[in-house]
């Protein structure tokens, strides 16, 4: 995905190893971004790439519903950790 090549290149530096970096950038990302601009970068995706993108977004929000119904002991997802800025 052509965004995601971007946001690697003008990033790499300050990914580093940590998962937590590459968190905090999206987050920063999508802070700076509307729907419509979320919505226009969908539709200049291809089939493959959106359903990549839903089919991480259901995992995650699957082993979350797991976790809370006590189906699954540990959820390890960056997104919903608390953050402390």
């Amino acid at each position: 995905m052509r965004f995601v090549d971007d946001i690697y290149s003008l990033y790499r530096d300050q990914l580093g190893e940590d998962e937590e970096n590459a968190v905090s950038v999206v987050l920063s990302i999508l802070e700076d971004h509307s729907r419509q601009d979320m919505m226009k970068l969908i539709e200049e995706m291809d089939d493959e790439e959106v359903i990549q993108m839903v089919g991480v977004y259901l995992v995650e929000m699957l082993k979350m519903k797991m976790v809370q119904d006590g189906k699954l002991s540990e959820w390890d997802s960056s997104f919903y950790r608390p953050r402390y800025h």
